[in-house]
């Protein structure tokens, strides 16, 4: 079992930037992909990103790429996610995830078997 957390979030303008991390702790010597995950009120959890266990694959959302990156430290057990160029549609509560799929890229949350408790992300106009 994977335990994760997840900091960074706050209240920001839009136009600026945030940077989220991950911790991850537990059992981490499994080579899991990382994914990041947000979720709007009323809306469905959507996917923002993911990360392969070496770093060499990434993936982005739509609506992030070309604005949001995302990066991982394996000696750290960390992985982040940089958000810039934020828009007020960018709201949600944000969580990272674990994934220990060995082919192909998670795009579903129920590919991921690790989740954190999430950390809000609010962007003002």
């Amino acid at each position: 079992q994977v335990q994760l957390v997840e900091s960074g979030g706050g209240l920001v303008q839009a136009g600026g930037s945030l940077r989220l991390s991950c911790a991850a702790s537990g059992r981490t010597s499994g080579s899991y992909a990382m994914g990041w995950f947000r979720q709007a009120p009323g809306k469905e959890r959507e996917f923002v990103s993911y990360i392969s266990w070496s770093g060499t694959d990434r993936e982005y959302g739509d609506s992030v790429n070309g604005r949001f990156t995302i990066s991982r430290d394996n000696a750290k057990n960390t992985v982040y996610l940089q958000m810039n160029s934020l828009k007020v549609e960018d709201t949600a509560v944000y969580y990272c995830a674990a994934s220990s799929l060995r082919v192909g890229v998670p795009y579903r949350s129920y590919q991921y078997d690790n989740w954190g408790q999430g950390t809000q992300v609010t962007v003002s106009s």
